[in-house]
């Protein structure tokens, strides 16, 4: 049975590029469709009515038209504007963190509704301002969950033996923690706290909601973002360009 032409659904802008004088491709992360582009023709002239509901990090429902390679956006209205991510850098900078991980761990039109959802709940929780570093270490461990790519922090990912209390070696290229004895049988290995491991496997085990009201020091928000980032980096074989403009704000 063939797709109906028009089409609707919510999403959340994750990309925008220039195309011609006027016109835009936008990269939409929907609930069932996944991943989609769109092409909203005219949005970058000043009297267009559509720009304010296709911005970078807003949640509308979109209208689109299939097209033989792209389809075209033809309405939109916005659901969530998520405004305080839009008016402070540093908020702004963890969104567009958040939204290019999106977009570089999806292929498109691979429906994952839990994905959209942990999307959804980040921008949400980045916009009450508070406890953005935990609420980032939290997104990046669900979004590898969600995957395919989910950390083994339970156990020695060679031995397989319980992980004592003392200082252990995080392996990107193993995927996981490895035991003082193991972690000469991988190469790229990273000491890793008791503490990092203790809030790495908590924030696997519980919700957004929940991670948001953990506090923990600057010495340990290094050591897990630095770890993260690693294991970021071997994944997608590149740095994530938004890291830059974070570490810029934070000096």
């Amino acid at each position: 049975m063939s797709k109906p032409r028009n089409y609707q659904t919510e999403a959340i802008i994750i990309k925008k590029v220039k195309l011609g004088e006027a016109d835009r491709i936008l990269t939409f992360y929907t609930p069932s469709l996944g991943k989609i582009q769109g092409v909203a023709k005219g949005v970058r002239r000043p009297r267009s009515k559509m720009a304010g509901h296709l911005e970078l990090l807003t949640y509308s429902t979109v209208s689109l038209a299939r097209g033989r390679n792209l389809d075209t956006v033809t309405g939109s209205q916005t659901i969530d504007s998520f405004l305080p991510l839009k008016s402070d850098l540093e908020l702004s900078s963890y969104a567009l963190y958040a939204i290019e991980l999106i977009n570089q761990f999806t292929a498109d039109s691979v429906e994952n509704q839990p994905l959209f959802q942990l999307l959804l709940e980040t921008m949400r929780s980045l916009c009450l301002k508070s406890n953005s570093e935990v609420i980032l270490r939290s997104f990046e461990l669900h979004l590898l969950g969600l995957v395919g790519y989910r950390p083994q922090l339970g156990c020695c990912i060679s031995c397989r033996l319980p992980l004592e209390p003392v200082p252990n070696y995080f392996s990107a290229p193993a995927g996981g923690v490895l035991c003082p004895a193991c972690s000469n049988s991988q190469f790229a290995v990273h000491r890793i706290s008791v503490n990092a491991i203790k809030v790495l496997r908590w924030l696997q085990d519980n919700d957004l909601a929940t991670a948001e009201k953990l506090k923990i020091d600057r010495e340990l928000s290094r050591e897990l973002e630095g770890i993260m980032r690693g294991y970021l980096h071997y994944l997608l074989e590149r740095e994530v360009k938004s890291t830059a403009w974070l570490d810029t704000l934070k000096g």
